[in-house]
């Protein structure tokens, strides 16, 4: 988040002068400057494909020591060194972790042993409901639209569907694969995360060298408009995220729902997916007060809920942590975690803002390049 100056940069990383040779022996044709950009995306990708399966660690490790740089500079000025403030920025996020985690722990397994107990329930409910929705189109639409064995067929697995989704939850989550994976970000991401927010700047200065003179201030530009926008998107969406997240676990739990410490959490984290988390936190809640309270006022105090909770993203949280800062359409923003977790999985979803951003970002000044050039301003011929 924060660019090293150049008096601070390492001797090593410090950009050298072009040898005195003649002008003309530097220059670089449009050919070579294509070929090099198709290069180094090739190469990107290439990279993806084959190592997608173990970069999720390193990843995440590079998006927590870019959060924790902005803090690690702060203690750095300070007069800590920054291999020890690095190190207590990193110790700082595990503990705090650790105490989330030992905190909703026991109250996660729970309303998960609750929600396997009800499954039951909730498939009786489901087939009833299914019946009587085919038996009302029988009604309406006669015989030969809705017959008795299509009746009979869709309310049976309307009832298995959720045994079904069950079981594949819990194949997941047991899969030797996602222990692995699991284990991976746990033990591999604080350490590599703890190299990385080291040597943050010296990486960020080397990076600043290898950069071509002739378009040295060009891409320095971009990469901060970049990381403007970036930034302020994973501050403010992390913020969201944990707001809403208490406010729908308290709110629906304190409504009665018995789920609803479950399901608030998920719609919260699910919110950095622009009206995903809502929408599908909303469904959810609803559905199970449904099948939970015998009369409408639990289901009206679940809805007063979902509703103050959209009036409160919408108008307090969303504006006041995200604003105008940040310059990602939510149909860009969905478009690209489905795009990246469709092509690398996880990967992907960590890879698809800092991407979209990047994007976003070159395509606006290329439009304004175009916009400017006499491609655009050329007048009609006479």
């Amino acid at each position: 988040m924060t660019e090293a100056p150049v008096e601070s940069m390492p001797a090593e990383a410090m950009p050298a002068e072009p040898p005195n040779l003649p002008r003309s022996a530097f220059r670089a044709t449009r050919t070579q400057r294509i070929a090099a950009i198709i290069g180094l995306l090739v190469v990107f990708w290439l990279a993806l494909q084959l190592f997608a399966s173990v970069l999720a660690p390193f990843v995440a490790a590079a998006v927590i020591a870019y959060a924790l740089d902005p803090a690690s500079s702060k203690l750095t000025r300070l007069g800590v060194p920054r291999g020890v403030a690095a190190l207590l920025m990193i110790l700082a996020v595990i503990v705090g972790v650790l105490l989330f985690a030992l905190l909703l722990y026991p109250l996660v397994i729970v309303q998960v042993g609750l929600l396997v107990n009800r499954i039951p329930q909730y498939a009786t409910l489901l087939q009833g409901w299914a019946r009587e929705v085919l038996t009302d189109l029988q009604q309406n639409f006669g015989p030969d639209v809705v017959n008795d064995k299509i009746r009979d067929v869709v309310s049976g697995q309307a009832g298995s569907m959720l045994s079904i989704l069950l079981s594949t939850i819990t194949g997941l989550i047991g899969s030797s694969f996602a222990i692995f994976n699991l284990l991976s970000l746990a033990v591999v991401t604080p350490v590599v995360g703890f190299y990385l927010l080291r040597d943050w700047p010296r990486v960020v200065a080397m990076v600043d060298s290898w950069l071509p003179y002739r378009y040295r201030g060009v891409i320095r530009a971009q990469a901060r408009e970049v990381d403007r926008i970036l930034s302020a998107w994973v501050r403010g969406q992390a913020l969201c995220c944990l707001f809403l997240a208490l406010y729908y676990a308290v709110g629906l739990t304190l409504a009665g729902l018995d789920l609803g410490l479950i399901v608030g959490l998920m719609a919260g984290l699910l919110s950095f997916i622009p009206y995903v988390g809502s929408i599908t936190g909303g469904v959810t809640a609803i559905g199970l007060a449904l099948a939970q309270f015998p009369h409408w006022r639990g289901i009206a105090f679940v809805g007063a809920v979902l509703i103050v909770g959209q009036i409160l993203e919408g108008y307090v949280i969303y504006p006041r942590f995200l604003g105008d800062r940040v310059e990602l359409p939510a149909v860009w923003v969905i478009f690209a975690l489905f795009a990246g977790g469709a092509a690398f999985g996880f990967l992907g979803v960590m890879l698809a803002v800092p991407i979209a951003a990047t994007i976003g970002v070159l395509a606006r000044f290329w439009l304004r390049r175009y916009l400017a050039s006499p491609l655009y301003l050329d007048p009609p011929s006479a």
